[in-house]
């Protein structure tokens, strides 16, 4: 059965180099919807993750542990991924004087 591990140290470092060079890409040409690339694939990516671990079968069973690993990755990604397209769509919406998606992190976005 192939997984996509995320518990893996080279691969970590290629999904953390990769989600950065997106998400700074997004902030210097203050695009949102670059930034969105990065979630959406995390998105995919658990959705996955969590179809693996729910059609697992006997002989597979030892995979378990790292499947679960790498759904809490995924959704620290997504944590992290969200909130930089949140940052990148504050840049966008100043940048073009449009109101944000979301407001409610203005305090936040002043401390940075």
């Amino acid at each position: 059965m192939f997984i996509f591990d995320l518990t893996n140290p080279i691969t970590l470092l290629l999904v953390v180099i990769a989600t950065a060079l997106l998400i700074f890409l997004a902030q210097e040409i203050k695009r949102s919807s670059v930034a969105i690339i990065p979630l959406i694939c995390f998105l995919a990516l658990l959705i996955v993750h969590v179809v693996q671990v729910s059609t697992l079968s006997s002989e597979f069973a030892n995979l378990s542990g790292t499947i679960y690993k790498c759904i809490a990755i995924d959704f620290l990604f997504i944590l992290i991924s969200f909130f930089c397209y949140l940052w990148v769509d504050d840049l966008e919406a100043k940048k073009n004087n449009i109101r944000s998606i979301d407001s409610s992190l203005d305090w936040f976005w002043k401390e940075i």
